[in-house]
Formats: C-alpha cells, structure tokens, sequence
C-alpha cells in the first residue's frame, strides 16, 4: 500500500489550494471592515469570529511545528494570525466602550491565557505522538468553534431579515476552503484536519441557503425608506406651495378683544370730534392686530 506524503503532487496541489482559498477567506471580511471604517462605528457587528479565528490558527501553528512537513500549514495559519489581528485592532479602535472592553477580555482569556495553558499542558504532561494527538483533538474542538462562531450572525441574519452583515463571500470561500482542507485532510489520512472541515461545508452551505432567502428582503427594505423619503419630500413641498395661497386664520379671543377696544376708542373720538379739534390727541393702535390698511395712529 502506497503510502502519501506531502510531497505527492495530487497532495501539495490539493495543500497549495487550500492556502489560496483560505487567504481569501482571510481577506473576505475587508468590505465588512471597510465598512467599519467609514462610518467609524461597528454598528451590529461581532469582534467574536475574528478572536476565535485568531485562536484557531495559532493553535494550528502549534500543530504544525509538532508533525513533520506541514509548511503548508504553517503558511497559511501564520498569514492567518497577521490578517485576524490587523481586523481586531480596527474593531477595537471604532468599537464602543464595552465592545472594546469585551474583546479585550476575550483576547487575554483565549488567546494568551487557554493558548498558553494548552502550550505548558501538551509540553509537560505528554510526550511524542500523544501530544500530536491531544493537540489535534484540541484544534479539532476548536476548529469546530471557527465555523459555528458565524452562527451569532446566522441568528441576527434571521432575526433582523437582512444579510448586510454577513457577506456572501465570507460564506462562499469558506465552504470552498472547507472542501479543499478536507480533502488534503483526507489524502494524508489525517483526522484532526478533514473532520472539522466537514462541519465547515454544513454551516458555509447553511450561510449560502440564508443569503438566497434574505437578500432580496434588504432591497426592499431600501425601497421602503426610498419611498418613506419621498412621501416627506412630496409633504414639505406641498407645506412650501401652500405659502403662495390666502389662509385664513381665526382669531384668537384676546385679539378679539383688543380689537373690540379699538373700536370702541374710534366710537367714542366720532362722538367727540368737535372737543378733539381743539386739542391734537395721538392714539397709538397695536400694528400686531389691526390690518395694514389702518394707520398706526390717528391724529385729531
């Protein structure tokens, strides 16, 4: 029985894939950050995937450096590592407070103090092949948790009915990457590489099927408020038109009675007009109720 290495060909073709699709799973996310970056606020994204993808390739790297000839994996987790904290520091220095405060906590916990615990642990407690195999047990677990940590934005896809965060190609290359990395996997006979991997092709195949359902539901959120704008536009000309038109308003009771005064005061110079010759009186009419065709004052 023939046994494959890593420098078959079908095997390092199949390995050399896996690292191109697996750097663009890497670089998938750069609309979602550009995004970030824009508005300068995450908004209702998730720092999660990204601290458990970081964890994940350096738990990978440890692999790696444990079993002979894996230079494909060690390329590929070690870009990984680079591209997954160039992302975090970009979600930390737009996320609020207690964003920031979260990934910061979940940074040291996981991927300085699991990571270091999983190190002294497999280095103290087990020798040759074992520890290969406790490691890739490890990486299998939380390999698995690489894939599901989407599922946080599954849930808000479903829940919101709009797929604006969570990008069709995250959830393409990583079902492509899924597929490559398990076949690799499977032709060197490795377990702890293709078993994760068929977790990966479930839940990118899941993402895709959620993308189909919802992305129409986002167009018509955007016609909705295209059409909700209009209505506004179409309601302040019609306020802005209606300048150009005689309204009439009724009068307030107080004004009434200031009017009624008025008059009473015109009344009562009418009947005296004959005293007022002979003295000039100058009566000042209130210019906030009388119309503008009346004088200001009346001199007698």
């Amino acid at each position: 029985m023939t046994i494959i290495t890593i420098q078959h060909p079908l095997v390092f073709s199949v390995g050399l894939l896996g690292n191109i699709i697996s750097f663009m799973v890497f670089l998938a996310p750069l609309p979602t950050f550009y995004h970030i970056f824009k508005k300068k606020s995450t908004e209702g994204f998730q720092s999660i995937p990204y601290v458990i993808a970081l964890f994940s390739s350096m738990l990978w790297m440890y692999y790696a450096f444990l079993k002979s000839d894996a230079y494909l994996l060690i390329t590929i987790n070690a870009l990984g590592c680079v591209i997954e904290t160039i992302y975090i520091a970009i979600f930390i220095a737009y996320a609020p407070k207690k964003a920031r405060v979260t990934t910061a906590k979940l940074l040291l916990l996981l991927n300085l103090g699991v990571f270091c615990l999983i190190l002294l642990l497999t280095i103290l407690l087990a020798k040759g092949p074992t520890r290969v195999n406790v490691l890739g047990w490890i990486c299998v677990v939380f390999s698995a948790c690489v894939f599901a940590a989407p599922l946080s934005i599954v849930r808000l896809v479903i829940r919101t009915k709009s797929v604006e965060f969570m990008p069709f190609s995250l959830s393409f290359f990583l079902t492509i990457s899924a597929v490559s990395w398990f076949s690799y996997g499977f032709l060197l006979k490795d377990i702890y590489i293709a078993l994760p991997n068929v977790l990966g092709f479930i839940f990118g195949v899941l993402q895709m099927i959620l993308y189909a359902i919802y992305k129409n539901s986002s167009k018509i959120t955007e016609e909705k408020e295209v059409s909700e704008k209009s209505v506004a536009t179409i309601n302040t000309t019609a306020i802005v038109n209606s300048q150009d038109h005689v309204i009439e308003v009724q009068p307030t009771e107080d004004q009434n009675n200031v009017v009624r005064e008025d008059q009473k005061a015109i009344e009562i110079i009418g009947k005296n007009i004959d005293k007022c010759m002979e003295y000039p009186v100058k009566f000042d009419l209130p210019t906030t109720v009388v119309p503008m065709n009346y004088p200001v004052y009346v001199e007698v």
